[in-house]
């Protein structure tokens, strides 16, 4: 299958994904379905082997760091070298080296705090095109999460000016039975509708589409006005003012740090009294318990009826699950989970656990919308790229650039394809909610909702 997509593809790029673990496996997952040239690297013979088979990519065992590996690789032809070990320091020099060799574009995942404020320095020093921190990024979605707590997933566009958020309607909702364009004239003029899943069904809505309760709907608008939408249909917009967190790794620290920041109050337990002492030491400001965050007596014991919103955060998926339930049982608290390695979407959606976050996809997609740029030569840069609903819809914002074949035709006028929204325009800093005689111009950037995949180039969007 990966042979016939490179034969469409003729511009697919050769990449070489150093590490078979949680990301790794992910990444080759989506850029093999992408019909890109993959040749995977790691030491566990058996973590090669089951993924070359699954997804027909080349693989080899052995260090990812060595030069004689990376030849025998290809490093010297290959387009993109992407290093997630689970070592920052391998996954740097595997980046250093490939870029001596091969003069390759290469991508880094560095998780430790300890490099985190100095990310960006590293990327210059090295020549690097991205350095990822997927606990960091997963933490920030959290947070996000957290200030508006009726979300269940909120995604950033426009660097941060505007975003994309999901709620399910609640039963007894002034939306249910609404039109979405009675919606927009009454509950929310500066928001757009942009994608529904009703009855497990996804599709991009036109204005005579009606809402029911129990529809799980995103809607892109600035941060301001999403809680003004959420106030006026009924639903908490209040930040929360304290939250507790179970387990004390990356996550967590990242997490805490930019709560703290926020001027909510923070209690994490981690069972690790070492890794307490060291969380004590780091964020001064936050309430550290050592004991077992899974221990129900323990919990009541620290007051989780009381707190505002929950996260579990330790590094068992299922214990994050569970957790998940039980808080759920105290009324109107926010819980937010995140899960690492489960796959097992339906029964996950079945659970209703509410909002929860994956880091390996976080990662994917950070790197997959910069492979799509790589190949892109037209008109437009890939900026962000999301995958929503279980993947089955993309949310895509792009540079538009003077060469763009959609500049100055009012929207009413493009003929762009089914089962496509253009959903915001940013411009100069200032987010437009686009109507039909709007126009994108150069210099804009303009996010796209579709279920199709693959764009590259805001061009792709016209039929």
């Amino acid at each position: 299958m990966q042979n016939i997509l490179k034969k469409l593809i003729p511009d697919a790029l050769k990449i070489i994904i150093v590490g078979c673990g949680k990301v790794g496996r992910a990444l080759t997952e989506k850029l093999s379905m992408e019909g890109h040239d993959i040749t995977i690297i790691d030491r566990r013979m058996n973590l090669v082997q089951e993924l070359s088979n699954k997804y027909d990519v080349m693989g080899m065992v052995g260090n990812g760091a060595s030069y004689s590996v990376q030849r025998e690789a290809g490093v010297e032809n290959t387009d993109l070298i992407i290093a997630v070990t689970g070592s920052d320091e391998l996954n740097l020099l595997c980046c250093t080296i490939a870029r001596k060799v091969g003069k390759c574009a290469a991508i880094a995942r560095v998780r430790h705090h300890d490099y985190s404020a100095e990310l960006s320095y590293l990327r210059i020093q090295l020549g690097l095109s991205l350095i990822i921190n997927p606990e960091l990024e997963a933490a920030r979605e959290i947070a996000r999460l957290l200030r508006l707590p009726s979300a269940l997933s909120i995604n950033s566009f426009a660097r941060g000016h505007a975003e994309m958020v999901k709620f399910k309607i609640p039963q007894d909702s002034k939306l249910d039975g609404m039109k979405i364009s009675a919606l927009g004239q009454e509950l929310g003029k500066n928001i757009l509708v942009c994608a529904v899943e009703h009855g497990g069904s996804l599709m991009i809505p036109d204005g005579s589409f009606i809402l029911q309760a129990r529809d799980e709907v995103s809607f892109v608008a600035t941060p301001r006005n999403s809680q003004t939408f959420f106030r006026n249909i009924g639903l908490e917009t209040k930040q929360i003012r304290s939250t507790m967190i179970i387990g004390g790794g990356k996550s967590s620290y990242y997490l805490a740090a930019q709560l703290l920041g926020m001027g909510v109050d923070v209690k994490i337990i981690e069972i690790s009294r070492e890794r307490c002492e060291e969380l004590t030491m780091l964020l001064p400001d936050a309430t550290i318990i050592c004991g077992d965050g899974s221990d129900e007596d323990l919990l009541k014991e620290e007051g989780i009826d009381q707190i505002e919103s929950f996260v579990p955060l330790t590094g068992i998926d299922e214990e994050n699950i569970l957790l998940t339930l039980y808080a759920k049982r105290i009324p109107d608290i926010k819980v937010v989970t995140k899960i690492n390695r489960i796959t097992f979407n339906d029964v996950i959606d079945n659970l209703e656990l509410g909002s929860v976050v994956y880091p390996r996809y976080i990662t994917a997609e950070m790197i997959i919308g910069y492979v799509r740029a790589m190949q892109n030569s037209i008109g437009s840069n890939i900026e962000t790229l999301y995958h929503i609903f279980d993947g089955r819809a993309e949310a895509i914002e792009f540079h538009v650039e003077a060469s763009s074949p959609v500049i100055g035709i009012p929207l009413k006028d493009l003929p762009t394809k089914d089962n496509l929204l253009i959903t915001c325009i940013n411009r100069n800093g200032q987010i437009l909610i686009p109507r039909g005689q709007d126009s994108i111009q150069m210099g804009d950037t303009v996010v796209i909702v579709t279920t199709h995949t693959g764009f590259r180039d805001i061009g792709d969007i016209i039929r």
